[in-house]
């Protein structure tokens, strides 16, 4: 009997609902296997668009119990990279950082999970030079109000290789991404409420405003500043 651990890419991708991306071996495996139950995967072409830089992220999710109607799940990412016939895990949030923190139960209470958790991975996109892609995802936390929305954008080190968030865009309630082409590259649309310096998370300054992130001359700008964005400082190539 085949072992969990030996599971394909061929029975992941029809497990949702996806085929296998055609510059892929006939059967690979992922090691170890995503956590939970898998929601999505992309691959991503994170050091240029060649089978031996060949990545693969994989959104999963783990049930941890149901109150009040409500079920919580812990959250993962997996991004992978491929060699020969396998994919091993290079990062993996919560695991080794941002943007999904671990979910654990309330103090004093034995159905209750905090924080509240939801993800989406946006897609892949040529934000920082052409030929190689970044990885966009989308997270939004929530315990007592309408929590903390985040976009992060991974890449690779240069000098190391890792998976890294090359910037972090954070925002109260609600934050969306969308990934947008155009003649002077790929760029990030950000839709969301505004707040400014003084608003409070009820009543925002604008309740649906739009920015767009781009990565020129070294530095992520965005147009206009709407959004707190974190830049991580390293060689991206």
């Amino acid at each position: 009997m085949r072992s969990i651990a030996s599971m394909t890419l061929l029975a992941l991708c029809a497990l949702i609902g996806l085929p296998a991306s055609a510059g892929e071996p006939a059967h690979v495996t992922f090691a170890p296997v995503p956590p939970g139950t898998v929601v999505t995967s992309k691959v991503v072409y994170l050091a240029g668009e060649a089978m031996h830089s060949q990545w693969r992220a994989v959104l999963s999710k783990r049930r941890l119990g149901a109150a009040y109607g409500q079920t919580s799940y812990q959250w993962y990412l997996s991004i992978y990279a491929i060699s020969g016939a396998t994919y091993h895990l290079r990062y993996q949030s919560p695991r080794d950082g941002a943007p999904l923190a671990r979910v654990t139960k309330a103090n004093g209470s034995p159905t209750m999970w905090f924080p509240m958790q939801d993800a989406s991975i946006v897609g892949a996109a040529e934000l920082m030079q052409p030929g190689v892609q970044q990885l966009v995802f989308q997270s939004h936390q929530t315990g007592a109000d309408c929590g903390t929305a985040n976009i992060t954008i991974f890449t690779t080190n240069g000098k190391t290789g890792k998976v890294v968030p090359a910037v972090s865009i954070e925002n109260g309630c609600e934050l969306n991404a969308t990934i947008v082409h155009g003649k002077r590259g790929d760029a990030v649309q950000l839709t969301g409420p505004y707040y400014s310096p003084s608003a409070a998370l009820c009543c925002p300054t604008k309740p649906k405003a739009t920015a767009t992130l781009r990565y020129r001359n070294g530095a992520w700008v965005e147009t206009p500043k709407y959004f707190t964005f974190y830049p991580r400082r390293f060689s991206p190539m």
